[in-house]
């Protein structure tokens, strides 16, 4: 089991296999995109194998797939196959723009891999090119409702910018309420690739809610599991849940219980601080194993108390894209 050194149990990773993804998402990059690493330095799939194959191994039972665009990668399916047969990893989860995962759609359900997080920033077409810099808009649509309707457990991440797509709010949690849903508003975070620098936000998670109420007054709050980075509601009369994910102001980190490790092999332990470890190097030599345990061991015994100290660590200057530190 691994404990940090604020004695939080780390038992859910993310995974990123990629930095590459089809989109040009304007929060995440520049119009140009980013310098994407060259491939002999992203983590073959043999070696995310054995760096899941360790982590489980001290403790992880969650792993979350994420990029960039995990299907981006064509033989994504093999660690998945993989990770379908690790002893004591429970939860096999995926992040994804939609775009590519149709064709492999019927995959995972024989897989039982049925958690799917699903990036939609908006359901209007113009809003969602705007935003995406791509015409993929159907694409998008028609594999979120086969998921949806095929039995997956579906929940939409959904980013608020302001001035781009709070219009979309209510229309999307109107569409959704007839579907078993979670649609889940998070703040903007700096990771843009440079393309744009603030101090704080206009659309946090109270303001966010401070708007769906106008328009929902009938709605509760649920119960959420400690660890949770989700604030949860349940709108009367609506099927599926809406969620607020503080992800600038950082209320949760205090129950904080996931690591990341990126494409290129880097392991972080907080989005807002750097990167602590590299284990491709690592992973590339003769005995890994070990190499990988004691560099996880460290990193884990070292972490910040929460997002703010983290950032203090390179001061607060941001310049990485969502896409290449895991989504």
């Amino acid at each position: 089991m691994l404990i940090d050194n604020h004695k939080r149990t780390i038992n859910y990773l993310r995974l990123a296999v990629t930095d590459r993804c089809n989109l040009r998402c304007n929060y995440c990059m520049p119009a140009e995109g980013i310098s994407f690493v060259q491939n002999k330095k992203l983590l073959t799939i043999d070696e995310l194998k054995k760096i899941s194959q360790v982590l489980v191994g001290q403790g992880v039972s969650k792993i979350r797939i994420t990029g960039g665009e995990p299907f981006v990668r064509k033989d994504l399916i093999d660690l998945l196959r993989y990770l379908q047969k690790l002893e004591g990893l429970d939860d096999i989860s995926i992040t994804t723009n939609a775009t590519l995962i149709g064709p492999y759609i019927d995959e995972l359900k024989k897989l039982g891999i049925k958690n799917i997080n699903v990036s939609l920033d908006a359901i209007d077409r113009s809003t969602f090119e705007k935003i995406t810099r791509r015409n993929q808009y159907d694409t998008v649509h028609e594999n979120l409702i086969r998921l949806i309707t095929e039995g997956f457990n579906v929940r939409i991440n959904f980013i608020v910018l302001e001035g781009q797509n709070e219009q979309d709010i209510i229309p999307i949690l109107e569409l959704m309420k007839n579907y078993p849903v979670s649609v889940r508003f998070l703040e903007e975070m700096p990771f843009n690739g440079g393309s744009k620098s603030f101090e704080k936000i206009t659309w946090d998670y109270k303001v966010i809610l401070t708007h769906i109420t106008k328009h929902f007054s009938n709605f509760k709050k649920l119960d959420s599991p400690e660890t949770s980075t989700s604030i949860n509601y349940k709108i009367e009369g609506h099927k599926g849940t809406f969620g607020l994910i503080p992800s600038f102001s950082r209320t949760f980190c205090g129950s904080c219980n996931r690591l990341r490790i990126t494409a290129t092999g880097d392991i972080i332990t907080c989005l807002y601080g750097k990167p602590k470890a590299n284990l491709r190097d690592i992973v590339r030599n003769k005995n890994s194993k070990n190499g990988i345990e004691n560099a996880i061991l460290k990193v884990v015994g070292s972490r910040a108390k929460t997002g703010f100290d983290a950032q203090k660590e390179h001061g607060g200057v941001f310049e990485n894209s969502m896409t290449s530190i895991g989504g």
